[in-house]
């Protein structure tokens, strides 16, 4: 784990919070919201001590706003990326007529095969940007940039949400939609 307490904290959220609250002994409820006194209590009951300052920290800090509280401060949730069932409640949205999806470009070839899948998720993840796109495709490998034809995808009845820290969502992107950006020279 990384030295900086903000950035381990959030690595350690992002596993419990997403993936696996069974394994500090949490529950969540059907939204995937967990009481954060309960979170404080099973991480120390698991000897992974977070005190409630460096929570906030890490909520009110995470360029990516992958954590949010409840309006009243009491409850935490991840606000997108789950590989458990959650419903988050997300509403239908309209996205711009482009959105990017980030990848390392080893993935280039298979991806304009098959198209995007949300893998162990629940949705794939887009975003508005071509910047953010690349940041994310950079944490794989060399980055590489998709253009998704969201206009298109609507047009052709698909539905969009948009998580509450703007990463866009959908079911999957076929093929059709997408358009190569920037790979790697000599990849494609």
């Amino acid at each position: 784990m990384s030295r900086d307490p903000v950035v381990a904290t959030s690595k350690l959220l992002s596993y419990v919070l997403r993936h696996r609250p069974d394994s500090i002994g949490l529950a969540l409820d059907a939204h995937g919201w967990a009481g954060v006194d309960e979170l404080l209590a099973c991480l120390a009951a698991h000897g992974k001590p977070v005190e409630r300052a460096l929570l906030d920290r890490v909520v009110a800090s995470n360029d990516k706003q992958r954590f949010a509280f409840s309006p009243d401060g009491t409850r935490i949730r991840a606000s997108q990326g789950h590989s458990i069932a959650v419903d988050l409640q997300l509403q239908e949205a309209e996205p711009p007529a482009v959105l990017y999806h980030g990848t390392a470009s080893r993935f280039l070839k298979s991806i304009l095969a098959s198209g995007l899948r949300p893998g162990a998720r629940h949705h794939v993840h887009l975003s508005a940007d071509i910047d953010t796109a690349t940041r994310v495709g950079a944490r794989h490998g060399f980055p590489a940039v998709l253009a998704v034809d969201a206009a298109r995808m609507r047009t052709d009845g698909i539905v969009f949400y948009l998580s509450d820290n703007g990463v866009w969502l959908t079911a999957e992107v076929k093929p059709k939609y997408l358009g190569q950006m920037a790979s790697a020279p000599g990849e494609a």
